[in-house]
């Protein structure tokens, strides 16, 4: 069944949990429910059918952890990331163990900070730690703004810069609001130059809208009209080894999760060369064979070229979050559900998906509305983040639960109607790392985890 439900107030307001790592859409506290007690750490965990890694994460505690497969900590940063993830050594001058985190945030003070800012585009400086903590690059006083106000997302090149996801507060001709929270990219080098810059506002009309949606995208009263989530280099691939221009290892590949689009950006002329959505067909009811074409998607995280080396490559991989977006909001399933949809982006077509139907559970055990993120893993398995509820899993690519991991880390953030401040342990993003992109010698623990039998699983009574 397909219904037109608003799952999220929609709202301006966000929060430091997870360091700016709030959405300016938050959840109505009755859109799902959850038992109130429930175990953190791993809670399943086979080892002959995992891929074996560390994990890293910024959690709701506004800390950076780093954890094995069972769960322990090696390592913690005292600062919260936007993504907090580790640098592949190869793009660290060879250095193991390097980090990049947020290192600031604006006060009241700074020339960018104005009413109503939403806070997750209030950074002020982000930068790179080595593994001990020491800052050894940071970038902020060098922005246009005097502030880095980095959000979502970043990716060192080859080259030695990095792409900073940021923002401008500009008016835009046609729009209600007189100025709006634009998303902004940035190529930074290493002495804080900006050699490369890319405003979504000078690109409207290539983002796919017909003149109805762009209509209402102009009346929208959200300052941050597309809210661009992700944002990363299209990589090495097969598609541009064949002649394909669009896939330019170069060219940059976003989110807008507001819009409900994923499109690459030509990195030479800063066109839009490639795109999917932001309108698609409903799905077919019934059972379907894959592949099958691209169906509706909404309010999709982390959209990326599987690199090369990996099973997939070449292929678009992404959290479908199914969660409100879209210029009007989108149709969506009645009983909730996240899905992951691994595409051939030159066939729009779907090639592999996993839902919860897959592990045999019922849609609604994975839903993750309006966080999240996913990868692609070295022996076949899918990495994911159900963000919304602090749950990381691996599964095979029959949709076998192999690892899970939920976050014990909690923090407060305002939710719903209000802003009131609710207990959570959400994760914006948490990322597989390599036992190689560590110091050599780095402890970590393998030990095979069987999960209780729920139906019998009790805790015990007090006798206090």
């Amino acid at each position: 069944m397909l219904v037109n439900r608003r799952r999220f107030v929609t709202t301006s307001l966000s929060t430091p949990i997870l360091g700016a790592a709030a959405l300016a859409l938050l959840p109505h506290a009755s859109a799902w429910a959850e038992p109130s007690v429930f175990p953190t750490g791993v809670t399943r965990y086979d080892p002959s059918k995992a891929s074996n890694i560390f994990i890293i994460f910024s959690g709701a505690d506004n800390i950076t952890h780093l954890i094995d497969m069972d769960g322990n900590e090696v390592r913690r940063w005292n600062h919260p990331g936007f993504p907090s993830s580790v640098l592949d050594p190869a793009l660290a001058g060879g250095q193991r163990g390097h980090v990049i985190v947020e290192l600031s945030m604006m006060s009241k003070n700074d020339p960018a900070m104005f009413k109503g800012l939403p806070f997750i585009y209030q950074n002020k400086s982000f930068g790179e730690l080595d593994w001990n903590g020491k800052v050894v690059w940071q970038w902020g006083a060098n922005a246009p703004s005097g502030a880095a106000q980095q959000h979502h997302d970043w990716a060192r090149l080859p080259n030695g810069n990095t792409l900073v996801l940021s923002v401008v507060v500009h008016p835009l001709p046609g729009f209600t609001l007189p100025k709006l929270v634009d998303d902004a990219i940035y190529e930074v080098t290493p002495k804080g130059d900006i050699v490369w810059r890319w405003i979504a506002g000078e690109h409207l009309d290539e983002f796919g809208w017909t003149p109805r949606e762009i209509a209402l995208v102009r009346a929208t009263k959200r300052i941050n009209y597309l809210t661009i989530n992700d944002m990363k280099p299209v990589g090495a691939n097969h598609w541009f080894a064949a002649g394909d221009a669009r896939f330019n290892p170069d060219n940059i590949i976003i989110g807008s999760r507001e819009a409900n689009f994923v499109a690459i950006i030509d990195k030479k002329t800063g066109k839009i060369v490639w795109r999917l959505g932001p309108d698609y067909p409903r799905p077919k009811p019934g059972p379907r064979k894959l592949p099958a074409p691209v169906d509706q998607i909404s309010g999709q995280h982390d959209p990326q070229i599987i690199p090369e080396g990996l099973p997939g490559a070449g292929n678009l991989l992404l959290l479908d979050d199914q969660g409100e977006a879209g210029y009007p909001p989108v149709t969506l399933n009645y009983a909730g559900g996240s899905r992951i949809l691994e595409i051939n982006p030159v066939k729009r077509e779907i090639v592999w998906e996993y839902s919860a139907g897959d592990s045999d559970r019922a849609a609604w055990t994975f839903d993750t509305s309006f966080i999240g993120d996913v990868r692609r893993l070295p022996n076949g398995n899918t990495f994911i983040n159900e963000g919304m509820n602090g749950r990381v899993f691996q599964v095979t690519p029959a949709g076998e639960i192999v690892w899970e991991y939920v976050s014990p880390y909690s923090g407060k953030a305002p939710f719903g109607p209000g802003g009131k401040m609710v207990t959570t342990n959400w994760l914006y993003r948490a990322d597989p790392v390599p036992y190689d992109w560590v110091p050599v010698g780095t402890p970590h623990a393998e030990q095979a985890v069987m999960p209780p039998d729920n139906a019998t699983f009790r805790v015990p009574a007090s006798h206090q």
